[in-house]
């Protein structure tokens, strides 16, 4: 099935950090059922706001990111099937 997304929208990998986004659309075909689970947990979902506060120091792996008010580590690969907006 191929995702469609907004084309104003970036992968979350490629937000800069610092930045503030809403997650657009995520690509749950893209993960395995235990990856889709732990960021249903973490509150990734269409609409929240996330910001990358820092990525790993090889190949930018793995990507802190704050999702709220939480703070979780999630893996580049991972992140490369979110899509998010930047405010306007």
């Amino acid at each position: 099935m191929t995702a469609h997304f907004k084309p104003e929208s970036i992968l979350l990998d490629q937000l800069e950090v610092g930045s503030r986004a809403s997650i657009a659309s995520i690509d749950w075909d893209a993960l395995e059922a235990s990856e889709s689970a732990r960021l249903k947990h973490f509150g990734f979902d269409e609409g929240v706001v996330v910001e990358p506060l820092h990525f790993g120091p090889f190949g930018r792996d793995p990507l802190a990111i704050r999702v709220g008010r939480m703070t979780v580590a999630i893996r580049r690969s991972h992140a490369r099937a979110v899509r998010v907006t930047l405010p306007q």
